[in-house]
């Protein structure tokens, strides 16, 4: 087995490309790393847990504490709310596990629904024992780790789910983005959603969001609410634009309420924008990671006479798809690619 390399701020694993990364909500120096083989086209993936160790006067030193070893790859992660030592994992061949990081090798659950890959997981921050999935299969389904099926399911668009995430404002209300370039905000308590005797979203899944953004005219990969703000969201894809959506602005159409007004456009990538994400401590500041190997830290209310774009990071030597802030620490960011690194840094 090949053992990471290390060198100050940065990690490296050999033979995996890394497609998501996640800071533990309990533990300030914890990160967690999901991992593929032959960058996820095929093979098997890897879970890394890694520590983040302050050095004084210089970068972090990286250390991979544990790893687990899974038959397909992995393309997402998120963190337990509610267990300090618990995560899931989305992998590509459309199951989802719960693993405990006290424990040696094998998941503590499993479940195996979704019939095609899963491409994002995110734990209710409100509603704490409760997680979402998004696949290729145009579902997103809301899981509980003690029950063993999923206890609803969305046909949340017709064309593969990049993302579900959940809303950190209101515990019933989720965004998700899909290749048919929308953006749609479903709302769990709406009238549409109640279920008869004879009916479960087994068999009649629900359908009905209550507001459709037409957000670009092609992929839409990556969305984030914002953490200040209710009903913002920001969304970055194939058109190499990020955008940030106030939802609450929107007007009626045959399919129902459709509109979001587009606060911000930043410009700047040269390639697809894989990951975009708010920052924790502000509300104007969110950081993305691109396809043209770097890592952007953004502001949507500049000083006047001042750029938008307020840092790049370029370490990586391949695609960026992933990034993710500190939980605990202001302004420091890690970001991962399929150049197999993880790199932690001050933004």
């Amino acid at each position: 087995m090949n053992s990471p390399q290390q060198q100050p701020g940065i990690l490296q694993t050999p033979g995996f490309a890394h497609y998501s990364v996640a800071w533990s909500p309990f533990h300030t120096t914890k990160v967690a790393l999901a991992s593929s083989a032959n960058f996820g086209l095929v093979g098997n993936g890897r879970l890394h847990l890694v520590s983040v160790n302050p050095s004084p006067g210089g970068s972090p030193r990286l250390n991979v504490d544990k790893q687990y070893e899974t038959q397909d790859g992995l393309f997402d992660i998120a963190w337990s709310e509610i267990h300090e030592n618990q995560l899931v994992t989305a992998s590509g061949d459309g199951s989802i596990r719960l693993w405990d990081v006290m424990l040696d090798n094998l998941p503590i659950r499993a479940w195996q629904e979704h019939t095609r890959e899963v491409f994002s997981v995110d734990w209710s921050n409100l509603k704490k024992d409760t997680f979402a999935s998004s696949s290729w299969d145009g579902t997103v389904k809301l899981w509980r780790p003690d029950i063993a099926r999923s206890i609803t399911t969305l046909q949340a668009h017709h064309s593969c789910v990049y993302q579900a995430m959940f809303s950190p404002h209101q515990p019933d209300v989720l965004g998700t983005c899909s290749t048919d370039g929308t953006l749609k905000v479903f709302d769990l308590r709406a009238p549409a959603y109640s279920t008869g005797p004879r009916t479960n979203t087994f068999t009649n899944p629900i359908s009905a969001a209550v507001l459709t953004i037409p957000a670009s005219g092609t992929e839409v990969l990556s969305i984030d609410w914002n953490k200040y703000r209710p009903m913002v969201l920001a969304s970055a894809g194939v058109d190499k634009h990020v955008k940030t959506w106030d939802c609450r602005m929107v007007k009626t159409g045959e399919v129902g309420q459709v509109g979001g007004i587009c606060e911000t456009q930043l410009l700047g990538h040269e390639y697809a924008v894989r990951k975009v994400q708010w920052s924790p401590h502000r509300p104007d500041i969110l950081a993305t990671a691109s396809y043209d190997m770097t890592c952007r830290v953004w502001t949507t209310t500049p000083t006047p006479g001042r750029p938008q774009l307020l840092h790049i990071h370029d370490p990586h030597t391949e695609f960026v798809v992933g990034v993710g802030w500190s939980l605990y620490e202001e302004g420091v960011l890690a970001s991962c690619g399929w150049d197999g690194k993880l790199s932690v840094f001050r933004a």
